[in-house]
């Protein structure tokens, strides 16, 4: 966040010498709340621009083997903008860094879902996954899975036929 700050006002400040700069070349003929109003773009405009590109700067920069399962895009209505075009500011994603195939049973699984939201720290969900039968299970408060595929603490959920993160969970390979 101090990053984006300090950027926001670079850009202000980027932007001010440019104004200033054209009212020199100009021989003042330009009026003075060029600079303000240069600055302001300058600002707003770095700010739009970060917000819009999070999403595609942090999901690029994930490692190999981590797979995004979900976006949520945003509509604010402070942000009159995202009403034309929303804002991705979170995602889902499964870290198949740390996927475990069970021995016993090929065909339960554990892995953790990254919850990534801006402004945030991520948020790491470990969960279990029955391939055989389409279900998924979150691992918290204690939840455990057996590597026969008996769930201890916690249900298995049905999940979608076309879930993308039981998808990812599940592909071979």
């Amino acid at each position: 966040m101090l990053w984006d700050f300090l950027a926001m006002i670079t850009a202000g400040a980027g932007l001010a010498g440019i104004a200033l700069g054209l009212r020199r070349i100009s021989g003042g003929r330009l009026p003075r709340w060029t600079l303000p109003a240069l600055i302001a773009l300058g600002m707003l405009g770095y700010s739009i621009w970060s917000e819009y590109s999070w999403y595609g700067r942090v999901s690029a920069a994930l490692p190999a083997g981590v797979t995004v399962v979900a976006e949520a895009e945003e509509r604010q209505p402070w942000r009159p903008w995202t009403l034309l075009a929303p804002l991705t500011l979170r995602f889902a994603a499964l870290d198949g860094t740390v996927l475990r195939v069970s021995e016993q049973n090929p065909a339960i699984r554990t892995a953790e879902v990254m919850l990534v939201r801006r402004w945030a720290a991520v948020k790491r969900v470990p969960m279990a996954f029955d391939c055989a039968a389409g279900t998924q299970a979150a691992l918290i408060e204690g939840a455990t899975v057996a590597p026969d595929g008996t769930l201890t603490g916690a249900t298995w959920a049905r999940a979608a036929p076309d879930d993308a993160l039981q998808g990812a969970a599940c592909k071979e390979g």
